[in-house]
């Protein structure tokens, strides 16, 4: 918190700062609560990226915000080079009804698009994501998600031969998978592990988004990885959205891409259950 000084302050669009304290928001930005003209918000800060950082979740909010509860966005600009994107505060829990929430995600799904991607790529966050459009899905995940990060962990010296011919053989089996899946082009959340919903008066919320337009058992793949999303959640996203017929089969393609972008990211630890999943294949 001590890079925002009292100058920094005075650029926001706001009469009076009176209060800013740390909050938990993630690992990828500076999250912060403030008080400014007698009301709270919550601000997120991303220092020396600029206000470009922050243009791809804002059009994700105001995509999903067409079919879902998402954050209030009040504005986002740039301070000396720092991006920085202001919402509303919300008092979140993550205790609530997951029928309710698998209700919501199915809604969200059912925006179907003509191709996958989406309009703009996002190059600053911590994985650069060309989201080019494609008529297929299986090229589409292939060459603009998971072969750029196999490629990364190869750079980092993170994978060795033996795990990139295991990741070639999951490559060829999704490609014979997919021939007999039809993909639809769904708006997706693009993030959906746990720490990216809650509650807001007992109504479930989506919070930072990475969307673009993909099969919708990428998003459900995602939510498996790490937990928080409990079997009334599933079941109330296939009652209103049924998955096709082997969905529970082709979801470790997508724990696969999830886990191998926090190996990326985050180190070695990730790597057992990396190869956990390259295993059976």
């Amino acid at each position: 918190m001590s890079r925002l000084s009292s100058e920094w302050l005075k650029h926001l669009p706001f009469q009076n700062v009176s209060e800013i304290s740390s909050v938990s928001g993630g690992d990828i930005n500076e999250a912060y609560s403030i008080v400014a003209d007698n009301k709270e918000y919550f601000m997120k800060v991303q220092p020396n990226k600029g206000k470009q950082f922050f243009e791809h979740e804002v059009e994700g909010i105001n995509k999903l915000s067409e079919r879902c509860l998402t954050p209030q966005i009040v504005t986002y600009g740039e301070i000396d080079g720092d991006g920085y994107l202001i919402q509303n505060w919300l008092d979140l829990s993550h205790i609530g009804d997951q029928n309710k929430l698998g209700k919501l995600l199915a809604n969200v799904h059912h925006e179907i698009g003509s191709n996958f991607g989406l309009n703009h790529n996002f190059d600053l966050g911590k994985i650069p994501k060309n989201n080019h459009w494609q008529d297929s899905w299986s090229s589409f995940f292939i060459d603009q998600r998971l072969a750029p990060l196999i490629q990364r962990a190869i750079d980092q010296g993170l994978i060795n031969n033996n795990e990139l011919d295991k990741f070639n053989n999951v490559i060829n089996s999704f490609k014979i998978d997919m021939k007999s899946h039809k993909s639809v082009p769904s708006i997706l959340h693009g993030d959906l592990w746990s720490g990216n919903f809650s509650f807001v008066n007992g109504e479930p919320i989506l919070i930072d988004p990475d969307v673009f337009y993909g099969d919708r058992e990428f998003d459900i793949g995602v939510s498996t990885v790490f937990g928080g999303f409990n079997s009334e959640f599933y079941e109330s996203y296939n009652q209103n959205f049924p998955l096709d017929e082997g969905w529970q089969h082709r979801i470790k393609y997508y724990q696969l891409y999830y886990l191998t972008a926090h190996l990326v990211m985050f180190g070695q630890m990730y790597l057992p259950s990396v190869i956990s999943i390259l295993d059976q294949f």
